[in-house]
């Protein structure tokens, strides 16, 4: 334990033992000395400060201050109650205020009280109260304000996560400082409290226990309950103060004394009629010498600002100029003009209400939860998507690009309805014919005024930034493997072994290294299956990864021991998973023509017998597309993987699955065979 941590434990149990244990005078004076001295410490410190969470352990601070002080009082009540005295700081105080009338010092304690209590401690309270309902209550708004910045790309994600931590920081301490300034109040009160029991109870010991007249009782605890009133009040009157500046910072850019002369003194101009006006007051029987020399410097002061003012006003525009011109020189600033975004969307004009939240749009919000959406679905960090207007697109066209490439595109009809049915159309539905951009399903821009009637018929109606968000999300999600790259691989295994440090260690570096993982994985996104397990994706690399360092094959084990997240997965809401079986002459054929090379095996088939399997799968894809039902060609694991290559040229939406990816316990049904001649 630091000496410094060592010190605060013993101050807190000195604390305590003042409650308890009568100290002597001398003493008494050092810890109120102490009491002063940490008092002013605080209260310049609360000055000093940029914002309050600068001095964050305030509010803890303000109760061990104030046990602190309360300590302090029982201790001289019991010394002043018991021996007439207090220690000489105590006296000295008690002196030099009463001056020879107890009367006087008293009154000029109960002012000091009153001060405190009415007017700081009292006002400092409810600021403490009002600023932690506003900072609670404005939470969420400056949540979704750093998302929809962090998914414009105007900030990073180690930035949004440092300003969601000073938020959250904000919250707490504005709600620890609305219980602390309780403190403060319950501290004043005692205050009023000790002082009448000090007197009334001092004039009954003083008469009754040690023989005094009253006028000599009077004059002892009168001095000493107000010595110890305004040693314990001027510490405690500072602390207020303190805790009101705490409380009442708003957002600057400097401490409380460049805030105070800056703001104040803005105005150069206004010092001069403060100048004039207070000279005119020497006119009246105020002495004409103190308001001419107050007006003397109010009017010198605003000439040197005035001067200071003008002089930056001209130094500004060459600071501007200079700097830009050293930015637009930097080699940095060339380096930043190379940096691709991994995804990008663009939009035109016309499209601008759709992302601008002052027009009551809403895209920034939708682009946070689809991110959220994906990484719960496929187990990856989406990155920032970077959102812009490009004036050379049409007004009303949008494209999504993924590092740098065009891999989407579209129109919105900002005024219209898109209108879907997956059935055949009701042409007494009027409007524009169009396909939706996610799944290509024949569509219609409709006018609001119709709305209602497409529904009646069987359409479903969605709003544009509904069609766009969701394009967004399948676009993405088809293209989930080319996001995930060598770095986000290595986020996600840094993530894993934070949690399971020992299989990361049997993975990787050695045998796999983090490209190798990397393959792996992109081809499990590649197919659509979520990545999100990672142990037991490990767990199944662990196993193999010394068998063979072949990726295609590897990411084949760990298909299989997703076993009953893909059976679940395409299997859906269904009691029995339709499958299309191939034959085992198809089987044979594929497996005859796999090719092994030093840099991995290919499928070598000749072009006639392809297209033969193409056009039979097609065949059974669309027989089974017409009943509503999720294509899935089911083969044997040998030659899964070769399937999944040859279909992909010509039909990339089917889905391919081998025997040993089933769980054990679904139940399978053949809807269709793949054969040829």
């Amino acid at each position: 334990m630091s000496p410094r941590d060592l010190s605060v434990l013993l101050g807190v149990i000195l604390i305590i033992i003042m409650l308890v244990i009568p100290l002597p005078g001398w003493l008494l004076s050092f810890f109120i000395l102490i009491n002063i001295t940490l008092a002013l410490i605080v209260i310049l410190v609360s000055m000093n400060m940029d914002e309050a969470l600068q001095f964050a352990v305030f509010p803890t601070l303000l109760l061990l201050l104030t046990l602190f002080r309360l300590g302090l009082n029982v201790s001289t009540t019991r010394s002043i109650l018991s021996e007439a005295e207090a220690g000489g700081v105590v006296e000295t105080f008690g002196t030099f205020v009463i001056g020879g009338n107890p009367l006087v010092g008293f009154v000029v304690f109960i002012i000091l009280v009153i001060i405190q209590f009415l007017v700081i401690t009292k006002g400092a309270e409810r600021v403490s109260e009002v600023a932690a309902r506003f900072t609670l209550d404005a939470m969420p708004g400056k949540q979704m304000s750093i998302d929809a910045d962090l998914n414009a790309g105007m900030i990073n994600e180690h930035q949004a996560k440092e300003r969601r931590g000073k938020i959250e920081n904000e919250a707490d301490f504005y709600g620890a400082m609305d219980g602390a300034s309780k403190f403060v109040k319950g501290d004043a009160i005692a205050g009023i409290i000790i002082v009448i029991i000090n007197i009334i109870f001092g004039l009954i010991i003083g008469m009754a226990q040690m023989g005094m007249s009253f006028n000599e009782a009077i004059d002892t605890y009168m001095r000493l309950t107000v010595g110890d009133g305004l040693v314990s009040q001027i510490p405690a009157l500072l602390i207020s103060t303190a805790t009101g500046i705490v409380v009442t910072r708003v957002a600057s850019e400097g401490n409380l004394s460049s805030d105070v002369t800056s703001q104040l003194l803005r105005y150069p101009k206004l010092l001069y009629i403060a100048a004039a006006s207070i000279f005119l007051l020497g006119l009246t029987p105020i002495p004409i010498f103190l308001t001419s020399l107050i007006a003397g410097v109010l009017a010198f002061g605003g000439y040197r600002l005035s001067r200071q003012s003008e002089k930056q006003d001209i130094e500004e525009p060459e600071e501007t100029d200079e700097a830009e011109g050293d930015q637009m020189r930097s080699p940095e600033n060339v380096v930043d003009l190379i940096s691709m975004d991994p995804i990008e969307f663009e939009f035109g004009y016309a499209l601008i209400p759709i992302a601008d939240t002052s027009q009551g749009g809403d895209l920034l919000d939708r682009i946070v939860m689809i991110r959220r959406q994906l990484a719960i679905e496929l187990g990856l960090v989406i990155p920032v998507v970077r959102i812009r207007d490009n004036i050379q697109l049409s007004p009303n066209e949008y494209r999504l690009k993924i590092k740098g490439n065009q891999v989407a595109g579209g129109e919105l009809l900002l005024d219209h309805y898109l209108a879907m049915t997956p059935g055949d159309e009701d042409d007494g539905v009027e409007g524009m014919d169009t396909v939706e951009p996610a799944f290509g399903l024949p569509a219609k821009w409709i006018t609001e005024d119709v709305k209602d009637e497409a529904e009646l018929s069987g359409y479903t109606v969605v709003d544009p930034p509904s069609v766009v968000s969701t394009h967004i999300t399948e676009v993405i999600k088809r293209h989930a493997h080319a996001l995930l790259g060598r770095q986000e691989t290595q986020q996600l295994i840094d993530h894993l072994k934070a949690s399971y440090p020992i299989l990361v260690q049997e993975v990787t570096p050695d045998p796999l290294s983090v490209g190798d993982v990397q393959k792996v994985l992109a081809k499990l996104l590649r197919e659509n299956i979520s990545i999100k397990n990672l142990p037991v994706i490990f767990e199944t690399l662990a196993d193999f990864a010394k068998m063979t360092n072949d990726t295609e094959l590897l990411g084949e084990y760990v298909r299989q021991s997703l076993s009953a997240q893909i059976t679940s997965q395409f299997k859906g809401g269904h009691d029995q998973m339709k499958v299309i079986t191939v034959s085992g002459q198809v089987e044979k054929l594929v497996a005859d023509h796999i090719k092994q090379t030093e840099h991995g095996s290919y499928l070598a088939l000749d072009p006639e017998r392809q297209q033969a399997v193409l056009r039979s799968v097609a065949e059974q894809v669309e027989r089974v597309t017409l009943q509503e039902e999720t294509a899935v060609v089911l083969c044997s694991p040998a030659v899964r993987m070769y399937m999944k290559q040859l279909l992909d040229r010509a039909l990339p939406q089917v889905v391919v699955l081998s025997y040993n990816e089933l769980d054990p316990s679904a139940e399978v049904q053949s809807v269709g065979v793949v054969n040829v001649s």
